[in-house]
């Protein structure tokens, strides 16, 4: 036990790198050691994290499990890394996602297949996503999110689609473009801090206390890195790309855990660093009183992100030559604005719901790009056109794509319908008209994808090249069942999940909001004050 508390989050982080060091040294002609390395090297990462579940306290507020030791002294920069009830779910997701994508490698491997460099870029990339989720100091934060930069160029650039030079570039230059601006507001933090320090806790603490001028400066330069990695719109126009050309394990892996690097950014810098910015509705800069500031900014970015990304993935099921691929990519945008509409809610029940739309987008968004690799090994297109009657000759394969696609709309009794209900729920609390357009984009999400499901499952098989399609296979079934009872799960029996999430975010609102009344709690009173009258 005292292994795990002090210990075990540093292991499960860079134990993928060493399997990525073993894998190196391994001769590129023994694919199939290379490919148990990679399983072996992404299930003990996953184990460990399950295990971390013992030593954790829900009750608690603050950081766990935490590591602080001094690292580069000349700068004050310290290997601080710790998890709270935010952190840990996002962890626990990248152990499982990154597992799974290990198992799906184990037989489909993309041309010019090469496991050897694949693999190990693959575990470079846990490492990475990981280790944001723990970092507890700029410096570190810093070095892991840009460690997850590079395995993913490469990813793209050498194992993707025929377009894949551009998109991996396109990729690189917008996130290196959004890193600049975000280790400028780091610096800027950094230097206005006294003394001067690169924790990420006591920055917390001291961004309230700048003046409202400077705190709106450095969350314009943090947020827009951080808005590209979500995406927001209109910073989205590198995903669609990136996610077509990408091999499925590298798009699932971007949609499943990769985009939440930017809400999280959110999350654990803009909001509780900056709070006169994150609930201002003036003017950039303005004393004035009109009401347009940074949080009507984001309000208004995430619900053009939402309706738009609704907008442009129904484009792609009555586009002649659809692609699926695209459809959930832009499907993602539109997710990924609920989660934003969520948090800038500034109230209980949004953030909740944007933390648990992380989690349950990670899922289901995960297991669609994992069926559509599925469907492109087998037919090499992913044409929406190109199918239809697949479920007279894969009815598990359309069972478990029924499931997926009835998570994404919100049905009840799966995961995304608790998400959005108290992401939507918190946006209504804080203004009506937030979530009657945001409910728009989530009408139209369920228009697309029961389209989309009618036109590849339902009717006649037309093409000659479906009727012999096989379903899923064993091993198929393996790294899609975890996905499909955790959607199950989540949906069916949210407590857990939420009682890790609700301590942590009742303590951001206060910080926020310290006015703000938390439900269920008892109101704070002036009794002293009156008694003394």
């Amino acid at each position: 036990m005292d292994f795990l508390t002090h210990s075990g989050l540093s292991v499960a982080v860079f134990l993928p790198v060493v399997g990525a060091a073993l894998i190196v040294f391994t001769p590129k002609e023994r694919e199939r050691t290379v490919q148990i390395l990679s399983l072996l090297f992404t299930f003990l990462p996953l184990l460990i994290g399950i295990l971390l579940l013992s030593p954790y306290h829900i009750g608690m507020t603050g950081m766990q499990l935490e590591t602080n030791r001094s690292w580069i002294p000349s700068i004050g920069a310290r290997y601080h890394v710790g998890v709270d009830g935010i952190s840990l779910p996002l962890l626990e997701l990248t152990f499982l996602v990154t597992f799974l994508c290990a198992i799906y490698s184990m037989k489909w491997l993309p041309e010019p297949r090469n496991a050897k460099g694949l693999l190990s870029l693959m575990l470079l990339l846990e490492t990475g996503m990981a280790g944001t989720f723990i970092s507890l100091d700029l410096v570190l934060f810093f070095i892991f999110w840009e460690l997850v930069l590079v395995p993913m160029y490469f990813m793209i650039g050498l194992w993707g689609g025929p377009r894949r030079e551009y998109a991996a570039i396109k990729f690189f230059l917008y996130t290196l473009f959004g890193s600049v601006f975000m280790l400028l507001g780091f610096l800027a933090l950094y230097f206005r801090s006294t003394p001067h320090t690169f924790d990420i806790l006591q920055l917390q603490q001291i961004g309230g206390s700048l003046p409202a001028g400077i705190q709106n400066l450095i969350f314009l330069g943090m947020g827009i890195g951080f808005a590209i990695k979500v995406p927001m719109w209109p910073f989205h126009t590198w995903l669609p790309d990136a996610h077509v050309e990408a091999p499925t394990a590298g798009s699932v892996i971007l949609a499943g855990i990769l985009l939440k690097l930017g809400t999280y950014g959110f999350y654990r810098f803009n909001l509780p660093m900056f709070p006169k910015a994150s609930a201002d509705e003036s003017f950039f800069f303005a004393g004035t009183n009109h009401q347009f500031g940074v949080r009507s900014v984001m309000i208004f970015l995430a619900i053009v992100s939402i309706i738009y990304g609704a907008l442009a993935a129904m484009y792609f099921v009555v586009k002649k030559d659809g692609d699926v691929k695209k459809l959930v990519a832009y499907s993602s945008v539109s997710s990924m604005g609920i989660v934003m509409l969520g948090l800038f809610a500034l109230n209980p029940n949004g953030i909740n719901g944007a933390v648990m739309q992380m989690v349950s987008h990670g899922i289901y968004s995960g297991a669609l790009f994992l069926l559509v690799g599925i469907i492109y090994e087998r037919r090499h297109t992913r044409k929406v056109s190109e199918f239809g009657g697949l479920s007279h000759v894969m009815p598990g394969y359309a069972a478990v794509f029924l499931a997926m696609a009835m998570t994404a709309i919100g049905l009840p009794l799966l995961a995304v319908f608790i998400s959005e209900f108290l992401a939507m729920r918190g946006a209504f609390e804080a203004n009506p008209s937030w979530a009657g357009w945001a409910g728009l984009g989530i009408i139209l999400n369920a228009g697309y994808m029961l389209w989309l499901y009618q036109r590849m499952f339902f009717g006649e098989i037309e093409n000659e090249k479906n009727k012999l399609l096989p379903d899923l296979s064993p091993r198929e079934w393996a790294y899609m069942l975890p996905l499909v009872i955790m959607s199950l799960w989540i949906g069916i029996y949210p407590g857990p999940f939420l009682r890790y999430i609700e301590k942590p975010v009742n303590a951001i609102v206060k910080q926020i909001r310290p006015s703000y009344q938390i439900p269920g709690q008892p109101q704070t009173t002036n009794a002293p004050a009156r008694a003394a009258k």
